[in-house]
């Protein structure tokens, strides 16, 4: 079957859609309401459908999977190529058009589930983050009175109880009780943070595919249901190096001439999930007594960093051929190509 190639910049309440009418030959490029986007497409024989993968985009592509159409989610620095002259709605659904005809590695569409455990991530981060500038905030004002205090959360807990005693002698009332209900933010802030990680841990012993990838040595509750949920259709990838790739632990590569040079890993994909799998790794290297030959052979010609990103690559690998194979995972597992 032959899909109408069709490109979509989305927006809040404005949609431009560009295509070319296959009877007429007619370029048509306009704008539609968003209460009307959807009845555009409900009787439309099936369209291949580009849109950013931006917020938003994983609702529509849903929604217009669901009216048979075939949706591929680009990313933004893909589309950019395509966009020539001057940017705005018409000319950035133009390149859209352009870019969802060429072959490349599109943005997976995600299940409500999935997308729901990504957003459990992205609150628990803000929450650390939050966490970690009222700790921050609170060393930086007690420094002004001469009260230094080490950089770590145990620190900052042995040290406040005595810190604020002795201030309290000095300074006036309003200050220190403010400070004690800052503090006090600290613990709010750890039990919604040990909430969502519950939260978590639910859908860790209700999902078989995400209890077969925590098996993994390195992996543990953040890094298999983020890994599961940011995949989304582990058949989407061709094999675990192009995963491996799609979340950046790969070298950059420049080359000129026929002569090519590879650099530090590209850094491309998720930066939340490929930061979790490197601390994963860190924490193999570090607690695991035997953490096999292959890791112990690199360690021996290459600097620790690179051991690390290595061991993040390899556990990005193992996590999709768990995920596409459907089985338990296996240390001792050797990988045979077909024949």
């Amino acid at each position: 079957m032959k899909f109408t190639p069709v490109g979509i910049d989305i927006a809040k309440s404005v949609f431009q859609v560009h295509y070319v009418n296959e009877e007429t030959g007619e370029v048509v490029n306009r704008a539609l309401r968003r209460r009307v986007f959807l009845e555009q497409f409900a009787n439309r024989a099936p369209c291949l459908i580009g849109m950013e993968a931006c917020s938003g985009a994983q609702h529509w592509a849903r929604e217009l999977i669901k009216l048979g159409h075939q949706v591929r989610l680009l990313p933004a620095r893909f589309v950019k190529a395509f966009n020539i002259g001057n940017k705005n709605d018409a000319a950035d659904a133009r390149a859209i058009w352009l870019a969802v005809q060429q072959p490349g590695k599109a943005v997976a569409v995600k299940t409500e589930a999935q997308q729901a455990v990504l957003a459990l991530h992205r609150m628990r981060q803000q929450l650390v983050r939050f966490r970690t500038m009222q700790s921050n905030g609170l060393r930086g004002l007690l420094t002004e009175y001469g009260e230094v205090m080490g950089k770590s959360r145990a620190a900052l807990d042995k040290a406040f109880p005595e810190v604020l005693a002795r201030l309290s002698e000095r300074l006036p009332a309003m200050l220190i009780e403010s400070l004690r209900e800052q503090y006090a933010r600290l613990a709010q802030l750890d039990e919604q943070i040990a909430q969502i990680e519950r939260r978590l841990q639910q859908w860790l012993r209700e999902d078989a595919a995400v209890q077969a990838v925590a098996q993994i040595p390195g992996v543990g509750l953040l890094t298999a249901t983020a890994a599961v949920a940011s995949m989304g259709d582990p058949q989407a990838f061709r094999s675990g190096r192009e995963f491996a790739a799609w979340a950046g632990l790969v070298p950059r590569q420049t080359g000129s001439g026929g002569k090519v040079q590879l650099h530090g890993i590209s850094k491309r994909g998720d930066t939340y999930l490929r930061t979790l799998l490197i601390h994963g790794a860190r924490s193999v290297l570090q607690h695991v007594k035997e953490p096999g030959s292959w890791v112990e052979q690199l360690g021996q010609r290459r600097p620790p960093n690179v051991v690390v990103v290595a061991l993040a690559n390899k556990m990005a690998r193992t996590i999709w051929a768990v995920l596409v194979h459907g089985r338990a995972y296996q240390p001792g597992h050797v990988s045979v190509r077909p024949a």
